[in-house]
């Protein structure tokens, strides 16, 4: 490629998410990962996009919101682009209610999601007896059911973006000199070299377990229950997790903590038993000081930018993340919230 007008180094969600909007405007674009695309924690396996309660809305649940309505226009151009599916469905999410004070909350946040989610979503309390064997055991007798929850398969929702990318001449090359505007979502890596060169913490790794199933569960909703999410997919494999651990000594291991989540999965979600672990893994997610993506410019590298630190909820945040980050290094235009600009982690 003799002319780049952006390289994106890190070929994970954002990396490959920022390279796919700037290529839709019309810009050249080279990806540069020394490790392939989704080869960290984008490579895992849960995908569960499910938004933060409808409550005391701020700057992140608006953008997190904003995300989510977008996702599914995003990911049908990117299948239909390259011809590899994401495995994206809005299918909404079951959690159950554990007591009375829960309940009321849960009615209580409905009424509020009627205003903060602009009648798009709805998040609504609705009778277990109601749903079916695909619902989650409630002491109550009632879950919540939201509607914005969506889910998709992370690995394929890379595959899909760099099939994508590919029909638009940008490649995911391992090494290459920056040209044009350079954008790092360099994941883990960025943070630790930010923390090193500001002698304090930035950003650090937390580990996570999960594991796939062979459990064909359909078209369903996803579950929260037990604090772990329950994420059936497109492909009849169903993902559950994950661990959050600060402290580990092999980032790459699974162990009794994974063993944990299937056994907890196991009594939140009784028809799971017996469904065969046809995978266990674990990674490290990028997460940021202020727990908030940071986007923007560059804290190091004078007139580049930095797009890290979606822990958790990376996959879910996305696409707005690319939108903004496109304004920004294509069009000068500056739409990034406060909270999520790097001085917040500085």
């Amino acid at each position: 490629m003799a002319m780049v007008d952006v390289t994106v180094r890190g070929a994970g969600i954002f990396g490959l998410s920022i390279a796919w909007t700037c290529a839709r405007r019309g810009a050249k674009v080279q990806v540069v990962d020394p490790f392939g695309p989704g080869s960290g924690s984008s490579g895992g396996l849960v995908g569960a996009l499910a938004p933060h309660v409808p409550e005391n809305w701020n700057a992140k649940k608006a953008f997190q919101f904003d995300s989510l309505i977008m996702a599914e226009p995003f990911w049908k151009q990117v299948e239909a682009t390259g011809g590899v599916s994401a495995g994206y469905a809005r299918l909404g999410r079951l959690q159950p209610i554990a007591d009375t004070r829960t309940l009321e909350l849960a009615h209580a946040r409905g009424v509020t999601a009627e205003m903060l989610w602009q009648g798009r979503a709805e998040w609504r309390v609705v009778a277990t007896d109601t749903l079916g064997s695909w619902c989650p055991p409630s002491p109550t007798g009632f879950v919540i059911h939201d509607t914005l929850s969506a889910r998709m398969h992370p690995r394929r929702a890379c595959a899909a973006l760099v099939s994508a990318l590919a029909v638009m001449g940008v490649e995911v090359v391992t090494d290459a000199p920056d040209k044009g505007q350079v954008v790092h979502a360099t994941g883990l890596v960025g943070l630790q070299e930010l923390s090193q060169a500001f002698g304090k913490t930035v950003g650090n790794g937390v580990k996570g377990q999960a594991a796939l199933l062979r459990f064909d569960a359909g078209a369903v909703p996803q579950l929260f229950a037990d604090a772990i999410h329950i994420v059936p997919h497109a492909d009849g494999t169903l993902a559950i997790g994950s661990t959050s651990e600060r402290d580990y000594d092999d980032p790459t291991s699974t162990d009794a903590a994974l063993d944990d989540v299937l056994d907890r999965t196991i009594r939140a979600v009784p028809i799971l038993h017996g469904a065969e672990v046809i995978e266990r893994w674990a990674g490290v997610r990028p997460r940021s000081k202020s727990r908030a993506p940071m986007l923007g410019a560059h804290p190091l590298y004078q007139g580049q930018f930095i797009a890290n630190g979606g822990f958790k909820i990376g996959f879910g945040m996305a696409p707005k993340v690319a939108e903004v980050m496109a304004d920004l290094v294509l069009d000068g235009r500056d739409g990034i919230p406060d909270d999520f600009r790097p001085e917040a982690s500085l």
